[in-house]
């Protein structure tokens, strides 16, 4: 018996040896390795109702019936009709007419329209040092801007400038607010094309954070406008462009000061611009109209208050089928759902409801007259599609209930190319027929981590420090587990608001450096505290004025839960975490210094007076209306708490979480005796780019290899 035991656990040790080891370069972003250790994918597009899968040298019909593929137009053949080899790839196919064989392709250079049944050029427009362009399909003009002023070149190729006095104080056509409320551009045309609304920002009145470039020969500074919590803030203002008429006008929407604009839309007729409203205290918000020929405002539709904040995300969306009405979305009565007011400003009818959030809108089907959403009705990790009738509120899933789901939906709204993964599927591509219901695999990803030596990911419930809510975790145990054995064990935080760790995807979301890790013989445990995303207001707003307090505690719930595990090594537990999560690492490092033996704080908030206007306020009010929150929160007051050993990490020029936090917080180090080592990547913002993601990954590795895991070296 004994020499059958022995020869049964040589033979498994032969099995691990022979799977086949991890690096960084495969599990990391910035790896050389990275593209081929992810589930292979596949891209698509919609031509109307008709499915075009895109890749580098041609672009591919999909039948719908059978899932068979005929080419649509090659790479070789748009070349051609272009008479040069200009274009390098046309997986960046766009189809902008459901109605004609157009193909939209850019290269930087040049913008063409492509007709793929005649094999000719149907339009081109040279774009010489464009950014931020904004191109219309109904007018074939472009917005632009160029040595920051904001111009226009019609279908026909004329130019126009519409700004002089633009510069590093005065933006134009630019996204606003620091990319807060939902805002990722600057430039919005009406559907006619006929009109163009625009922000202008001007920022004169904020001060500048000193950024300096080392890498010159004398280092030169390089301000970057920064406006900190409690400070003068930017001004907004809309303008509106006609095309024909070569006039802007403003919206008189009143002194711009201390104010959001955000969520801009047009009613379909192109006459009305819409706008959400923002007072700065973030509790006052009202969406309101105007006449977009004169600016003149017309009518407060809606306002919407809040004792914590109210955060607009989401533009109204017209109903195609009846231009007097619209949907807006609102956590209103605690969970992101639907509602239909009509252009007078009544609300007609809430669509959805539930103890759950739309979490975005695909679309709608208009034969239904329904909408097509991503919610996580089933489970709070996953992201399902359903679509749902705008005057019943019926609802039904489409496609598969389990997973995490990215629809894209086609013209109509009758399909839906519908990208997945679950815990165990590295990714499905599935045709779903809104219609019916019927469903086509078009892709199936094989593992691409066959053959490798990989841990064991798994997801479960506890109860946050509020004794009720429950809070979803992923464990990532270690390779060749041994529940016998006791393992050092890393926490993985973020923590913040916009974000969260833990959902139904592959692997339950796991991140490569986790993988890595637990080839190495550390236990990783990620948990999703309250405050962060897709749980419903109570749960996002119960860290209001207060940042990382509620959060630390639910994380100490999450710590307490390892502790009672038997293959957790309690006098070796770590945490990790970058942005917000290094302010919550460095937090529960200094309020918990006896639990935390090592840490990791990559790019963390210090003191939340030295964050930006919108986001900074929004959660913890003003220093001037919450100095106890402030200085609750400050981490200045903790340097003299650290004990174990902590390694923080910045972008030298990150423009997010300003060097100022890391630098402050060792100053107070210093003064109060505690050792903290520190790192910095010159040149770099707040996230390490490309290859340099690599090298800050293997140091983030060796502190945990240096001084979480000796003992047996396991």
């Amino acid at each position: 018996m004994l020499t059958v035991l022995l020869l049964t656990l040589c033979f498994q040790s032969s099995m691990a040896q022979e799977l086949k080891q991890f690096t960084l370069e495969d599990l990391n972003f910035g790896g050389t390795n990275y593209r081929n250790m992810v589930p292979q994918n596949k891209w698509y597009g919609w031509w109307g109702d008709e499915l075009v899968r895109l890749d580098v040298e041609s672009c591919y019909l999909v039948n719908k019936q059978t899932g068979r593929e005929t080419p649509l137009f090659t790479l070789a053949e748009l070349n051609k009709a272009n008479g040069a080899d200009d274009f390098h790839a046309v997986y960046n196919a766009s189809f902008p007419y459901a109605d004609k064989p157009l193909a939209l392709v850019e290269n930087g250079r040049k913008r063409v329209l492509y007709n793929f049944r005649k094999k000719k050029m149907e339009w081109s427009q040279d774009t010489p040092g464009q950014s931020h362009a904004d191109w219309c399909a109904a007018s074939r003009s472009v917005v632009f801007v160029r040595d920051a002023q904001l111009y226009v070149t019609d279908g026909a190729g004329h130019e126009q400038q519409l700004t002089t006095d633009g510069s590093r104080e005065i933006v134009y056509g630019q996204s606003v607010h620091r990319d807060e409320f939902g805002i990722s551009k600057g430039t919005y045309w009406s559907p006619d094309g006929k009109r163009l609304a625009f922000y202008r920002m001007d920022q004169s009145m904020v001060k500048d954070y000193p950024q300096v470039d080392i890498f010159q020969r004398i280092a030169t500074y390089q301000p970057d406008k920064y406006p900190m919590a409690g400070e003068t803030s930017h001004k907004v203002t809309v303008g509106v462009y006609d095309v024909e008429k070569k006039k802007t006008v403003y919206l008189k929407a009143g002194d711009p000061t201390d104010r959001y604009f955000t969520n801009i839309s047009w009613s379909p007729d192109g006459k009305t611009l819409y706008l959400f409203e923002l007072n700065r205290d973030q509790n006052d918000c009202r969406l309101v109209s105007y006449n977009a020929q004169t600016g003149e405002k017309l009518k407060e539709l809606y306002r919407e208050t809040d004792a914590k904040y109210v955060e607009p995300l989401h533009p109204i969306l017209f109903l195609p089928w009846d231009s007097s009405k619209f949907i807006l979305q609102s956590q209103k009565d605690g969970f992101n759902h639907l509602y239909l007011f009509d252009t007078q400003g009544r609300e007609l009818k809430q669509i959805t409801k539930g103890k759950w959030v739309v979490m975005d809108v695909l679309g709608f089907n208009t034969k239904r007259k329904s909408i097509v959403i991503q919610s996580n009705e089933i489970s709070p990790i996953q992201a399902n599609v359903f679509i749902v009738d705008i005057n019943s509120g019926k609802r039904a899933c489409m496609g598969a209930t389990n997973g995490w789901h990215n629809g894209q939906l086609s013209e109509s709204g009758q399909y839906v190319a519908d990208n997945y993964s679950a815990p165990t599927t590295p990714r499905n591509i599935d045709l779903v027929n809104c219609e019916n219901g019927q469903v086509k695999r078009l892709f199936t990803a094989t593992a691409p981590w066959k053959g490798y030596n990989v841990p064991d990911y798994s997801c479960g419930i506890i109860k946050a420090a509020d004794g009720t809510t429950d809070l979803y975790y992923r464990l990532v145990k270690p390779v060749n587990f041994d529940s016998n054995k006791q393992y050092p064990t890393v926490v993985y935080v973020y923590g913040g608001p916009h974000a969260h760790n833990v959902d139904a995807r592959w692997h339950y979301g796991s991140r490569g450096w986790e993988t890595y890790m637990a080839q190495k013989g550390y236990l990783l445990f990620i948990i999703d505290n309250r405050g962060s995303e897709n749980r419903g207001k109570d749960f996002e707003q119960a860290t209001f004025r207060q940042l990382g307090q509620e959060e630390m505690k639910d994380q100490m719930q999450g710590v307490r839960f390892l502790q009672s595990l038997p293959y957790v090594d309690a006098n070796r537990i770590g945490v990790h975490g970058w942005s917000f999560g290094g302010f919550m690492t460095i937090s529960l490092m200094t309020n918990y210094p006896d639990v935390f033996k090592v840490g990791v704080a990559g790019g963390p908030v210090i003191d939340w007076k030295w964050y930006e206007v919108m986001y900074g306020e929004r959660y913890m009010d003003t220093p001037q209306t919450n100095p106890e929150g402030y200085e609750k929160t400050s981490l200045l007051n903790k340097a003299q708490d650290l004990k174990g050993k902590l390694q923080i990490i910045t972008g030298y020029n990150d423009l997010t979480v300003v060097p100022q936090h890391c630098l402050s917080f060792i100053a107070k180090c210093i003064q109060a005796g505690t050792q903290p080592d520190f790192f910095v990547y010159p040149g770099e913002p707040h996230n390490m780019r490309g290859h340099q993601s690599v090298h800050l990954h293997e140091r983030i590795t060796q502190y945990f290899e240096d001084y979480l895991k000796p003992l047996g070296k396991e």
